[in-house]
Order: structure tokens, then C-alpha cells, then sequence
């Protein structure tokens, strides 16, 4: 039987009719349209259904839309402000990081929860935190090219 489920996607709030365990990536391509998060294994292991649960990248294609309850939800499509690129967003299209896009959404919003983080990560820590992250083509070394890019660009913003 649905549920009247209440999310706060992007930082506005949408009820939904939902299972409370369909999965979060369901709702949030199916019934809010949001097509950043991807479905790829299903598994929660390739990183390309990730959203960030408060400030933690999270995936989504097994997380019961039950047990996100009110907790703050954003997509890639939410790391925009007001019609502005998210740094990471910015360093990955002037990166050309981007090539068959299966694991960009995973990737940024990863990379979006590292530098949140940590501003100044190393390289290790980069490293480590996209690392569960699957990317078919080898874009590995644009990414982390956009990964310092965009590290640049959240300095230049706080200064």
C-alpha cells in the first residue's frame, strides 16, 4: 500500500504516493522527473545513482524512500544556485571529464561532498573518495584534473 511520503528534494519539498521501500532513485526520476541520479547496478556499487543525504554522498538505488524521512536531498540538478554551475559542475565541463556519462553524476556528487569537507583535499583522499565510483570509458585522469579545477574554484568563491 502507498504512503503519503514528504522529501525535501533541492531544498523544496514534495509529497509523493510511494511503497516505503521503493527505492529513492525511483522517486526521484519517476515522480519528481530529476534525471541526474542514474540507475547502473542496482547493487549500490558503482556510484551512479548518488545524491548527497545532508552533506554525505550517498546511493540511491536501494535506499528505502522510507528511511530518508525529512532529510535534506540533493541531486546534481540541486548543486546549481540560482542558474549558476556548482564549482564542481563547472571544473567537470572545462575538464571535458565527461565522456559517455555513465559515472559523472556519481563522480560530482562525490567530489561536491569531498570538497565540502575537505577543502583542500590530497591526493589520496581524492583518491579514496572516488574510488567505489565505476567510470566505463577512463575518464580517470580528466576527472581528477576537474576534481583540482574545482577545488580552485570553491577557494576563489570563498575568498
Amino acid at each position: 500500500m502507498s504512503d503519503e511520503i514528504v522529501l525535501i528534494v533541492n531544498e523544496k519539498p514534495h509529497t509523493v504516493q510511494a511503497e516505503p521501500e521503493t527505492p529513492l532513485l525511483f522517486v526521484l526520476r519517476n515522480e519528481l522527473g530529476l534525471t541526474g541520479p542514474q540507475f547502473g547496478c542496482g547493487e549500490e556499487t558503482c556510484g551512479a545513482c548518488m545524491v548527497l543525504v545532508g552533506d554525505r554522498a550517498t546511493p540511491s538505488c536501494k535506499l528505502p524512500v522510507s528511511r530518508v524521512g525529512r532529510s535534506r536531498i540533493t541531486t546534481l540538478e540541486g548543486l546549481m544556485q540560482e542558474g549558476e554551475y556548482h564549482p564542481v559542475q563547472r571544473a567537470v565541463l572545462e575538464e571535458q571529464a565527461s565522456q559517455c556519462g555513465y559515472c559523472i553524476n556519481g563522480m560530482i556528487i562525490r567530489t561536491a561532498a569531498l570538497l565540502w569537507k575537505t577543502p583542500h583535499p590530497s591526493e589520496m583522499q581524492i583518491r579514496e573518495a572516488l574510488d567505489r565510483n565505476l567510470c566505463r570509458c577512463g575518464s580517470h585522469p580528466r576527472i581528477l584534473r576537474a576534481v583540482r579545477r574545482a577545488e580552485a574554484l570553491s577557494s576563489a568563491v570563498e575568498d
